[in-house]
């Protein structure tokens, strides 16, 4: 081996052998298949440290399974369906300076290349060569013949037959619903499309129709029961409003709302024209009619309206919402005189109509005073706020004020209440973003209520019903993820599928439209399958309705599917053979984000085209990556692409720093001191072997051991047996813990006690360990080694023995190192320069007196009281009569503050302490510099202050001289 751990000569040697020997291709054969996927990168930048987490995790799982002995197919393909790469490509050829800083930056594209990619296709050429070589660099164990990208004229075939099956079993629809809409593309988006605001949902208010004049000021709210309780409606005297002629097939009305929302309004299946504008002052003191009370409110003045906020008039409701009780009350001693204002606005008596069991007629006003609040700009109004809402949603009914609803629980009465209102003609349905949204254009987007569009229709109950059955069946990981996703199925509802612009497949019955580019990316892990058939044999008019059908579905003849192809029947049968073999998907391994969107999508497709066993096996979810505590953008920046880091730090280095930075679900955030970090310890991993192999070290499985050997075989079985568990359940972080931070330090002291028998073998096993996760540096090792062959990535992977657990070798190696820790701090603390050293071990009574209480405790009866009693009934106990109670006092508290590690360590242990330290006197002596005794508590030895009476199971007592 090389003198000095070299990680870029190392890595592109395995990466260029595995190519060529097709290590990493997968072809069905009588082992268990193993078939994991996670989400294809969407092509509009290079590969970033998120995709390095996602993808390294799916690919540590790959390799731990292949060296399960499985047949694992990973496969890889190219996202660039939507609008976002169109839009790059607009604003590249237009030369956008933060775009052309962004990619030339952060990016790493030279200008000169960065100038030519100005169209969708430069990029998507561009960006798929970059990706496939980051993803080679870092080591993925990927079947490359498998790759596609999603614009490839075969692939289109294959969405063209799943969406025409969808269409057939009436899960496609066509209708007016509201969608997230970019005004500049003319277009809807969905979450790949979107700059800012993902996780945005659209929420349906219920606008209230209060009146003045003849006009209506419609207020939107999520609560539209609180309608009962206004007081007042709040306007922001600096929004500019506007008149509108409102008019539907049922009505036509005046409207004055900001002129945001009449922006809005446009977009919505209502007729909208402006009449003009209209000053905030100007509505200001004006008296509206609350349409359920026919009560006169009056409008005042409030800052913190906006207009972009629903229709820009603001219900006050100030005995249940904290925010309105605080800002009314700011007003009482407020000069309004400018407004027309002149009463006494401390006479607006608040106006209760919840019962809440937590609190009396006023909740808001009581939550103000609980939470401490002074003002509306107090940060804990928010607190108040959601405390109150929170239980008036879930304890409240409403009160005899509110009429025939009286006595009807707040979280039964939206959805009634509003289409009573509806019916009425005094309320509408208004639909509004959870969150501002920003298409990657730069455009606000709006909730668009398009007619004519093409739905997925995911509110189907029947369709909701097969993903319920498949989320109860499969494996969710982490397990507490499986109420969230049957939480978004819940709210789920129908999604546009279809768009205008983009890059993109025709929707098949409907030539108009594009497939948008989460609708595509459903159902293609079944597509890998296909992938590798298509070669240049067979054309893309070959893949035909019916051969899809034959080879995914198991539908028709094969003869029929052959006719109508003009492909041979062996091969379609052949293709027919994988699917039966690599389907279902064994694993779905993805980030948090895609949950809401991607996921529930993965599912309800499968649920509709497949049969049930062929649905998914399992989903694993991970959290996402930031960079130095900083968000990671593609378009605006910060970004670490994998490519750098691979360069700056090297693949296995990389590697291993992303899988142990967090854990699953958890956030991870790259820091450039973690990795220095990983760099040095991955380099004393190098050296130990290095070491092992220079010194022609060969098993010594078989050679007698000492007690330290049996120790480091012992501690092996419980980093194999740890790491084996955490990669089932997909944790990464403690998977690494065990096999290489623990590992390492077991292996530190192994040495450091004199440990030499078992070193090779320490290596064996550890290389194999440790190969999933850095895979380079284990495949140079293990070429090394005297006693291998074949590639490290091809061996089994170490599993738990049972039979070389040795707990009293591990309880001896915790009394050897706690009495060395001791010794270390006594000399430290003291400053002493030691002459001698004396050990003294506990007497046979006590060292029974804790085996006793051991036993208590693993049957969880262990207390002072029971084991005093115990202890004296024993004859040989009664001469210590006088000692025992406060001994059993101390091992009491002792053995309950134990961590369950070291009870079940030293549980049963049949350990001679004063043997075990005896055999360790060369090890302590050369530690400590001087001669070093060993005696039992009640001998007659050396001890001159009369320490050995401290003496006590498991910690001997100490004399320094």
């Amino acid at each position: 081996m090389e003198q000095n751990y070299k990680p870029a000569i190392i890595e592109k040697k395995w990466q260029n052998i595995w190519s060529q020997d097709k290590v990493f291709e997968a072809e069905p054969d009588s082992r268990n298949k193993y078939f994991i996927t996670v989400p294809y990168p969407y092509l509009n930048g290079n590969l970033h440290a998120g995709h390095t987490r996602t993808f390294t995790i799916g690919d540590v799982i790959a390799r731990h399974k292949r060296m399960q002995g499985y047949n694992v197919l990973y496969p890889m393909g190219f996202h660039v369906t939507g609008t976002p790469i169109v839009g790059l490509a607009e604003l590249i050829a237009n030369r956008e300076p933060q775009t052309m800083e962004v990619y030339s930056k952060f990016h790493g594209i030279p200008k000169n290349i960065l100038e030519g990619l100005d169209s969708p296709e430069k990029i998507v050429e561009y960006f798929s060569v970059e990706a496939e070589k980051a993803m080679r660099s870092i080591g993925y164990s990927i079947d490359w013949r498998r790759k596609f990208t999603t614009t490839d004229e075969t692939y289109k075939k294959f969405i063209e037959w799943q969406y025409n099956l969808l269409y057939e079993k009436g899960l496609i629809v066509k209708g007016s619903h509201p969608v997230k809409w970019c005004p500049n593309d003319d277009n809807p988006v969905e979450d790949h499309d979107i700059l800012r605001g993902e996780e945005a949902t659209i929420v349906d208010y219920t606008l209230i129709k209060f009146t003045y004049d003849g006009m209506v000021l419609p207020c939107a709210t999520l609560r539209p029961e609180t309608t009962f309780g206004v007081t007042n409606l709040w306007i922001n005297p600096d929004v500019e409003y506007v008149k509108a002629k409102v008019k539907t097939d049922e009505y036509e009305e005046t409207w004055i709302v900001s002129e945001e929302a009449y922006n809005k309004l446009t977009y919505t299946d209502r007729r909208v024209e402006l009449i003009g504008k209209i000053s905030g002052l100007d509505i200001i003191g004006i008296k509206a009619k609350n349409p359920l009370t026919d009560s006169e409110v009056i409008t005042l003045p409030a800052s913190f309206v906006r207009g972009g906020n629903g229709s820009g008039v603001v219900m006050s409701v100030p005995a249940h919402a904290p925010y309105d009780y605080l800002a009314l009350k700011d007003l009482y001693d407020r000069d309004l005189s400018e407004y027309g204002i002149t009463e006494n606005l401390q006479n607006i008596q608040l106006i209760p109509l919840i019962d809440v069991p937590e609190y009396g007629e006023y909740p808001a006003v009581e939550a103000v005073e609980e939470f401490g609040v002074q003002d509306q700009d107090d940060p804990k109004a928010e607190s108040a706020t959601k405390m109150v809402y929170r239980r008036e949603f879930h304890g409240g009914t409403l009160k005899e004020n509110t009429g025939k609803y009286a006595g009807m629980k707040v979280s039964k009465i939206k959805d009634l209440l509003t289409q009573d209102l509806i019916d009425e003609k005094i309320g509408e349905i208004f639909y509004e973003f959870s969150e501002p949204v920003v298409c990657r254009c730069g455009t606000p987007c709006v909730v668009n209520m398009v007619k004519g569009q093409w739905f997925l229709n995911y509110s189907n109950p029947e369709w909701k019903d097969k993903v319920y059955r498949c989320i109860e069946n499969m494996d969710i990981i982490p397990e507490e993820l499986r109420v969230e996703f049957n939480n978004k199925v819940d709210w789920l509802k129908d999604k546009a599928c279809a768009r205008k612009k983009g890059l993109g497949t025709r929707l098949p019955f409907d030539k108009d439209w594009l497939i948008e580019s989460l609708g595509d990316s459903t159902v293609y892990m079944s597509y890998y399958i296909v992938a590798k058939f298509l070669s240049e044999d067979i054309k893309t008019e070959q893949l035909v309705p019916e051969l899809f059908d034959y080879v995914l579905l198991g539908k028709g003849r094969v003869q029929d599917a052959a006719e109508k192809s003009g492909i041979d029947i062996s091969v379609i049968e052949s293709m027919r053979k994988d699917f039966n073999y690599w389907y279902p998907v064994n694993l779905r391994s993805s980030g948090k984000d895609l949950i809401p969107n991607h996921l529930l999508f993965f599912l309800f497709h499968h649920v509709a085209i497949f049969k049930e066993e062929n649905w998914p096996r399992a989903i694993a979810i991970n959290g996402f990556v930031s960079l130095e505590g900083q968000k990671m953008s593609k378009s605006k920046g910060p970004l670490l692409t994998l490519s750098e880091a691979v360069k700056d730090y090297g693949a296995d280095i990389s590697r291993m720093y992303i899988l142990s930075s967090a854990e699953q679900t958890q956030d991870a955030d790259w820091k450039n001191s973690g990795i220095e970090s990983a760099r040095r310890q991955v380099d004393r991993f190098y050296h130990f072997a290095k070491d092992t192999i220079d010194t022609k070290c060969t098993s010594g499985t078989y050679r007698e051991k000492q007690l330290i050997d049996r120790w480091i075989q012992s501690r092996l079985q419980q980093r194999i047996s740890e790491t084996n568990e955490a990669l089932k359940g997909i944790r990464t972080r403690q998977a690494l813990q065990n096999s290489f931070f623990l590992l390492l330090n077991d292996v530190k002291w192994y040495q450091r006690r004199g440990g030499k028998t078992l070193q090779y073998d320490i290596l064996d096993t550890w290389v194999r360990l440790m190969a999933p996760f850095t895979p380079h540096i284990c495949e140079e090792i293990w070429s090394e080694m005297e006693e291998t062959q074949g590639y490290v990535s091809l061996q089994k992977y170490p599993e738990y023995d049972p039979q070389l657990i040795d707990r009293d070798a591990e309880a001896g190696e915790e009394l050897i190192s706690n009495t060395f820790s001791d010794v270390e701090e006594i000399i430290k603390v003291t400053g002493i320069k030691p002459q001698k050293l004396v050990l003294y071990t506990a007497s046979q009574w006590k060292s029974e007196a804790f085996k006793q209480a051991l036993e208590l405790q693993q049957q969880g009866n262990l207390n002072p009281g029971i084991l005093i009693k115990n202890l004296m009934q024993d004859p040989e106990m009664r001469p210590y009569g006088k000692e025992v109670p406060k001994f059993a006092k101390k091992v009491v508290d002792d053995i309950k503050a134990m961590k369950e590690e070291k009870f079940e360590m030293v549980y049963g242990f049949n350990l001679d302490e004063k043997e075990t330290l005896q055999e360790a006197i060369s090890f302590f002596e050369k530690e400590i510099g001087c001669e070093v005794q060993i005696a039992r508590e009640g001998e007659e030895t050396y001890d001159p202050e009369k320490k050995a009476r401290f003496a006590a199971p498991m910690r001997p007592a100490i004399y320094i001289e």
